[in-house]
C-alpha cells in the first residue's frame, strides 16, 4: 500500500507542476518547494535544537499559534520551525516572528521525508489539526522523535475508521500522543487502539480570548459608527452579498450603520459590491478623503483589520455559510459577545455546530430569513444580549487548551 501511495504522490507532484503553468496558487506552490532544502542548510546548524511545527494552512496557522508562541517562551534557546503545505498560508505568514524559520512543507515522498528530517533534526514535531502525511510520520516514528497531534478533531466517516483505512490507521499510530478537541474524538479513536489520547479542546478559544486583552481601538471605526448600531458581515462572498445587500438597500433603519469585508479583494468585485450598495457608500482606501460619519456603508476593503472592526459591531454575519467556499471564523466575533448570524452550510464546523445548538449564532438560508432575523434583532434588546451572553460564555468554558498541551510538551523536552 505504502508503494501506491508513493506512486499517487509522484504522480500529483508531477500533475501540479504541470497545471501550475495555468494557476497562479499552484504556481506559488511549486516554486515555493524550490529552495527549501538549500534553505534549511543555511539556516539550521547542527549544532541547533529545533522543535518543528506544521500547518496545512493559513486556519490552521491560527489555531496552532497559542501553542507555538507559548513554547517560544518555554524554550527560548531552541529554534522555532514552522512549515506550511498551502500557500494561502505561507504567502501571508512567511515573515512572521514567531518562528526562526518558516518554509514549505516539500511533497510527502520518502525521499523528501529523510532529507528534511536530516536538516532539521528536530526534538519535538506538532501536527495542527488535519495533517497526516504518511511518509513523514513513519519516519519521525523511526527516528523516535516525539509527535503530537493537537486541536484535532474525527469523524466516523473518516477513512481512519472504515475497513479499508488501515494504511492510514497505521499513519495515525505513529503519533506519540493526539490532543483532540471532544469526547467523540476520542472515543472513536479507542475505537481502533489509540488510546494516548487527551481531550483538551480546540487552541482556537484560547487564541480568540487573546484578543480582548488587545488594543483593539480604530480611529476610522469611531469616527464611521459613532452612536449608532453597527451590523459588521465579515469574510463575504457574493453568495451572501447578495443577501445582505439587498436589505441594506432597502431597510435601512437611521440608527443603523453597516460594514462589508469582503473575502476576494480583487478590484473588480469591490467595485461590483460599491455599485450594487449604491448611495452613501464609503471604502476604507477613500477615508482620507471623504466624510466618514455621514456614510451608512463601509466597504473595508484591505485585510489584517477585521478582528479589530468586530470589537465594535454589535451583531455580525461570517461569510461562506451560503456557498460552498466554507465558513470563515465565527470565533472572532463571539469573543466580543454579539450575536452571530451563519448560512445553512456549516457542518464540519464544530464550533458553529454547537454555538448553533447553544443559540449564540442564528442560521439564515435567504433573503427572507435573513430580513426577517434583522428585523427581530433591531427591535429586541434581550434577544441580542442573549445570543451575545452565550457566546461570550462559551468561549470562556472552552479556553484552557494551550494549558494543557504546553504542560505535556515541556515533559517531552529536557
Amino acid at each position: 500500500m505504502l508503494f501506491v501511495y508513493d506512486l499517487l504522490v509522484y504522480l500529483s507532484g508531477f500533475l501540479i507542476k504541470c497545471i501550475a503553468f495555468f494557476n497562479e496558487k499552484l504556481s506559488l506552490f511549486v516554486k515555493g518547494r524550490k529552495h527549501v532544502f538549500a534553505d534549511l542548510e543555511k539556516e539550521i546548524l547542527s549544532t541547533d535544537r529545533v522543535i518543528w511545527f506544521h500547518t496545512a494552512s493559513l486556519g490552521e496557522f491560527e489555531q496552532g499559534l497559542p501553542v507555538i508562541e507559548q513554547t517560544k517562551k518555554d524554550f527560548p534557546g531552541h529554534k522555532i520551525v514552522l512549515s506550511f503545505f498551502s500557500p494561502s498560508g505561507y504567502e501571508v505568514k512567511k515573515n512572521t516572528e514567531v518562528a526562526d524559520v518558516v518554509c514549505y512543507l516539500p511533497m510527502d515522498t520518502r525521499a523528501n521525508a529523510k532529507r528534511f528530517l536530516d536538516l532539521l533534526h528536530p526534538e519535538l514535531a506538532v501536527f495542527v489539526k488535519y495533517e497526516f502525511w504518511p511518509n513523514y510520520l513513519h519516519e519521525l516514528h523511526k527516528r523516535e522523535i516525539n509527535t503530537l497531534l493537537i486541536s484535532a478533531i474525527f469523524r466516523e466517516n473518516q477513512a481512519f475508521f472504515k475497513w479499508y483505512g488501515t494504511f492510514m490507521r497505521r499513519s495515525l499510530k505513529t503519533f506519540t500522543h493526539l490532543f483532540v478537541q471532544d469526547q467523540g474524538s476520542a472515543s472513536l479513536l479507542k475505537s481502533i487502539g489509540i488510546i494516548d489520547v487527551s481531550v483538551s479542546g480546540d487552541t482556537r478559544f484560547d487564541r480568540v480570548h487573546e484578543i480582548l486583552s488587545r488594543d483593539n481601538t480604530l480611529d476610522f471605526m469611531e469616527e464611521f459608527k459613532g452612536t449608532h448600531t453597527l451590523f459588521v458581515a465579515g469574510s463575504t462572498w457574493p453568495d451572501d452579498e447578495a443577501v445582505i445587500v439587498p436589505y441594506i438597500k432597502e431597510q435601512r433603519q437611521a440608527h443603523f450603520k453597516y460594514l462589508i469585508a469582503p473575502h476576494n479583494m480583487k478590484p473588480k468585485m469591490i467595485n461590483d459590491l460599491a455599485d450594487a450598495l449604491g448611495d452613501d457608500v464609503i471604502r476604507f482606501s477613500e477615508r482620507e478623503t471623504k466624510d466618514l460619519t455621514t456614510a451608512k456603508v463601509l466597504i473595508l476593503d484591505t485585510i489584517g483589520l477585521l478582528t479589530r472592526v468586530y470589537s465594535y459591531a454589535d451583531m455580525a454575519y461570517v461569510g461562506g455559510g451560503l456557498g460552498d467556499t466554507g465558513l470563515h471564523n465565527t470565533l472572532e466575533p463571539a469573543v466580543f459577545g454579539i450575536p452571530v448570524i451563519i448560512g445553512p452550510n456549516y457542518d464540519g464546523f464544530r464550533e458553529a455546530e454547537l454555538l448553533v445548538e447553544a443559540g449564540g449564532i442564528a442560521v439564515i438560508s435567504d433573503k427572507k430569513s435573513f430580513n426577517y432575523l434583522m428585523g427581530q434583532l433591531s427591535v429586541k434588546q434581550e434577544l441580542v444580549s442573549k445570543m451575545g451572553a452565550v457566546n461570550k460564555e462559551f468561549i470562556e468554558k472552552n479556553r484552557g487548551a494551550v494549558i494543557q498541551i504546553t504542560h505535556y510538551t515541556r515533559t517531552l523536552i529536557k
